[in-house]
């Protein structure tokens, strides 16, 4: 039932939504088969007012979703973790390597309503898929190592659309785990931007009046802090905004100083 969905959960669903229109277009930057089916199951969750959001993220969500489909491919990593996987298909859609491992982290909820739609559309994975039902406010580093995850392999993490609706101090927590769980040659990749500029993409949704649902549940993550941040943690940061990407893409995208941010694990602090 979408009804037991959590809050954070059903933005997945709009998500979705922005995900089958760009796979509709004739220039579509990715194609993702089952995003229709996971929009078309759970809109009964969603406010009827949601254009406006919509059109703000609408790029966004194109362009992030296919810079992190290039990140974990080209990452060439055999363990790969999803954080707060929500409603990707990343495990069906992507042609990945022989013996990759994914690993899709998110609460119950979210993933036992993802595993019943993609079971009725006959879904099946390009890699051993691993769904790891956890809160990652909590102690979900156990639950990830028995699932599998091995500490001593390098893996490629990825937290699409998650750290904003962390706290500091929970995102804080979130990638110190991630670091003492990263081998050396890991992978690390996820949004960069700031609140505090008026032409950013999360400054921008605030002010849209049907947005208040989605925007009240950010708490801001670590902010433009995030490559610093890395770079104290034993990794090599690098950054690269929206609009660089757009660019390469041969998209038309809004000047904007939100972007994302990769790092390569330099040393491990693994116990």
């Amino acid at each position: 039932m979408t009804e037991s969905l959590p809050a954070v959960g059903r933005t997945a669903v709009g998500v979705a939504a922005l995900r089958a229109l760009e796979s509709r277009r004739p220039d579509r930057l990715f194609d993702d088969p089952y995003a229709t089916a996971f929009y078309a199951a759970g809109r009964s969750v969603l406010p009827a007012t949601r254009d406006g959001l919509g059109q703000i993220f609408a790029s966004q969500v194109a362009i992030r979703t296919r810079f992190y489909d290039d990140y974990l491919l080209d990452a060439g990593c055999p363990q790969v973790v999803l954080l707060a996987a929500g409603l990707d298909a990343r495990a069906f859609r992507l042609p990945w390597p022989p013996g990759t491992r994914l690993f899709e982290l998110d609460l119950p909820e979210v993933l036992a309503f993802k595993d019943r739609v993609l079971a009725g559309q006959g879904a099946q994975p390009s890699c051993e898929r691993v769904a790891v039902g956890v809160d990652l406010r909590g102690d979900w580093a156990a639950a990830l190592r028995t699932a599998g995850f091995d500490a001593r392999v390098p893996a490629a993490w990825l937290a699409e659309g998650l750290l904003v609706y962390l706290s500091r101090e929970d995102a804080d927590r979130m990638l110190t785990t991630v670091s003492e769980l990263s081998a050396p040659g890991s992978r690390v990749s996820f949004e960069h931007g700031t609140t505090d500029t008026p032409d950013s993409l999360l400054t921008r949704a605030k002010a849209t009046p049907d947005g208040e649902h989605v925007t009240r549940l950010w708490k801001g993550g670590l902010g433009d802090q995030a490559p610093r941040w890395l770079g104290e943690h034993g990794w090599e940061p690098a950054t690269v905004t929206r609009s660089a990407l757009a660019a390469r893409y041969g998209r038309q995208d809004e000047q904007t100083p939100d972007g994302f941010v990769t790092a390569v694990r330099q040393s491990s602090t693994l116990r």
